[in-house]
């Protein structure tokens, strides 16, 4: 059987630096209601990827940011059962 995730973890995204698109991917040590975010520099939220009730494993999702979005650094935040993991990653178009 597949081994479960022992411990909530958030993956470096990739590609990064990226353009057009990049992969988020996180592990969940159990059920859970899970949301993740993408926050700007200043800490404005850009979008919101996931926000949904998810079974233990390992979960990837792909990131399409939205044309209008300029190059630069930008935060993805995940968080579960009041925990919250945040990374950084760069846009370059």
């Amino acid at each position: 059987s597949p081994t479960q995730p022992n411990s909530f973890l958030l993956y470096q995204n990739y590609p990064n630096p990226f353009n057009p698109t990049t992969t988020i991917s996180y592990d969940l040590p159990e059920n859970d209601f899970v949301t993740l975010k993408i926050y700007d520099v200043l800490g404005n939220l850009i979008d919101t990827i996931v926000e949904e009730h998810q079974p233990a494993g390992f979960h990837s999702k792909l990131y399409i940011p939205n044309s209008t979005l300029s190059s630069g650094m930008y935060f993805y935040s995940l968080q579960s059962n009041n925990k919250t993991l945040t990374n950084k990653m760069v846009l370059m178009k």
